[in-house]
């Protein structure tokens, strides 16, 4: 217990410690000098693309220096009709094509299929429910100017409602990002996000995609950023700026948001980044601890003091640095709920890794075997 509970504290206080390392960025007026190809593979997201089109108008960079090619994954609602639509009366380069199919993971043939076929070397990928900043682009282009860059993860929120599920689900998301910005100011890159990446063209084909793990349906971001993190450990950053912020819609029910957890915790057997691991197993033995604690002090009140020091400990190290990256993001409000939410999560995040070692998922109404 105590062994668990100080070596949990210290790489959670190192996460805090490489957050406040890395610094803030802020856009500066730089020229823009950079071309980029977006790529936003989708599949039945005609509810959310409306939101993400209307984003893509709205931002602030040169038209004639970038692209956006939308992949379409097989998809049978009214996706490519809108897209179609948005693109015929836009003076945007917006471009539709067709996912070729190659692998067991649609989404990294979708990436694939689309640098193939991007026009600009430095390539920035999203998703569909996804609405993008207006400075989004230049924030890119500043940041790959004062820097010797090849890869950037960049920051991803929820847009919410006020709802606990929903405060909930955002201050899951805040941990993730506070770690995902911790690592990279520790220089022990694990964490990203595939909503906000951005990378040269090069690097990818150097490191031959995804090959080696297309065999397994999700991790297109965290298979590559091992790749790169092993062959270019100089030269990939993480872009804490606020004007690269994305947003993201939250999953609408407890049953989608244990489904889509299960789905995300199904690959992460299948990483090969030491650290990520370990993490990932002391924050899961963390949580076991405070269950097992819990069901002991039924048992026995002696357990009483040792459940309380481990709380106390697990409570007030994830606040520290859930509470400075709320800060970040500006989504204090979330913190309404942390007690509650910090009461329900070592059972949410037991569950979600027991059942993920043991169930495939479903996702866009297609089922993966683990």
């Amino acid at each position: 217990m105590i062994l668990i509970s100080i070596v949990y504290l210290l790489l959670i206080g190192s996460f805090i410690y490489g957050f406040n390392k890395l610094r803030s960025y802020s856009i500066k007026n730089n020229k823009a000098e950079i071309s980029f190809s977006i790529i936003i593979p989708f599949r039945n997201e005609a509810d959310n693309l409306p939101t993400l089109l209307a984003s893509i108008a709205y931002l602030d960079y040169p038209h004639d220096q970038f692209e956006i090619i939308f992949v379409d994954d097989n998809s049978n609602d009214a996706s490519a009709d809108l897209i179609k639509a948005s693109s015929a009366k836009s003076p945007l380069n917006i471009r539709l094509i067709p996912n070729d199919r190659r692998s067991d993971s649609p989404k990294k043939d979708a990436i694939t299929t689309a640098i193939s076929q991007a026009k600009y070397e430095w390539i920035i990928t999203t998703d569909a429910d996804c609405n993008l900043p207006k400075y989004w682009l230049q924030s890119f282009n500043n940041f790959i100017q004062e820097t010797d860059t090849l890869y950037i993860a960049a920051p991803v929120t929820y847009s919410i409602k006020n709802t606990f599920l929903m405060r909930f689900q955002l201050l899951d998301v805040l941990s993730l990002q506070g770690a995902t910005i911790g690592g990279f100011g520790i220089n022990k890159p694990f964490m990203c996000n595939g909503a906000n990446l951005c990378y040269k063209k090069s690097i990818f084909k150097d490191l031959q995609g995804f090959k080696g793990n297309d065999h397994i349906a999700g991790g297109d971001d965290i298979f590559f950023l091992e790749k790169v993190a092993k062959a270019y450990p100089q030269q990939m950053h993480y872009l804490k700026c606020r004007e690269a912020i994305i947003t993201t819609t939250p999953q609408m029910s407890w049953q989608d948001l244990i489904s889509q957890r299960i789905r995300w915790a199904a690959k992460t057997s299948s990483y090969n980044n030491w650290f990520g691991k370990f993490t990932g197993f002391i924050v899961l033995l963390m949580n076991a601890l405070a269950i097992a604690l819990l069901m002991l002090t039924f048992i026995s009140v002696t357990y009483v003091k040792s459940l309380l020091y481990v709380l106390l400990i697990k409570f007030s190290i994830d606040f520290f640095l859930i509470y400075k990256t709320a800060l970040f993001f500006n989504q204090k409000t979330a913190l309404r709920s942390y007690f509650f939410s910090f009461l329900l999560y070592p059972f949410f995040s037991s569950y979600v890794a027991v059942a993920s070692t043991f169930k495939g998922y479903s996702w866009k109404g297609r089922t993966f075997r683990k």
